[in-house]
């Protein structure tokens, strides 16, 4: 998989893709602060103040050893662009609360090329931010600010089940 860095939002130079795996998708994605295929809330996004949302999730298969996170606009004129990605969460987690990662979690850049959430934010038109949920066989063993790729290729090397919620932002 090859992931170019670009510099700017969902408008960059960004020409990444997500995990390319074929595991199950039996984990159930969910947030309170909106629903599958909803318009996500402008706090959320560049346009407010550029928080995280809460997620939560279920049926995470017994046999994980760690779950990740990928937030992602497939939308993006040049290509898929990783807005956050998340990595070696206890396999026990069941939610992220509002505004970030518990401490000593993993985060590796965006494509931004910033390490965290940036927050959605569509040059123009409707975009569709993908909330992905996988469940890895262990720990991906990445340091905080990894690349994109190289946590790209983890996951997908790791992943025995995903979950998606799906919602958009327009400008």
């Amino acid at each position: 998989m090859t992931v170019l860095l670009g510099t700017a939002a969902c408008g960059g130079a960004e020409n990444g893709k997500e995990p390319a795996v074929t595991a199950p998708s039996s984990i159930t994605v969910t947030s309170p602060a909106f629903r599958d295929g909803e318009t996500i809330p402008r706090k959320y996004t560049c346009d407010g103040e550029g928080v995280p949302p809460p997620l939560a999730w279920k049926d995470i298969p017994a046999n994980a050893g760690a779950l990740a996170l990928v937030v992602d606009d497939p939308d993006a004129p040049r290509g898929t662009f990783t807005h956050w990605v998340v990595l070696d969460l206890e396999a026990t987690a069941a939610s992220l609360a509002e505004g970030g990662v518990p401490p000593g979690v993993k985060q590796a850049k965006n494509s931004g090329g910033k390490t965290g959430y940036y927050g959605p934010c569509p040059p123009s038109g409707t975009h569709h931010y993908r909330f992905t949920v996988y469940a890895l066989s262990g720990p991906t063993g990445l340091l905080d600010g990894a690349g994109l790729d190289d946590a790209l290729k983890a996951i997908d090397a790791k992943t025995i089940a995903r979950g998606r919620l799906t919602a958009q932002y327009s400008r």
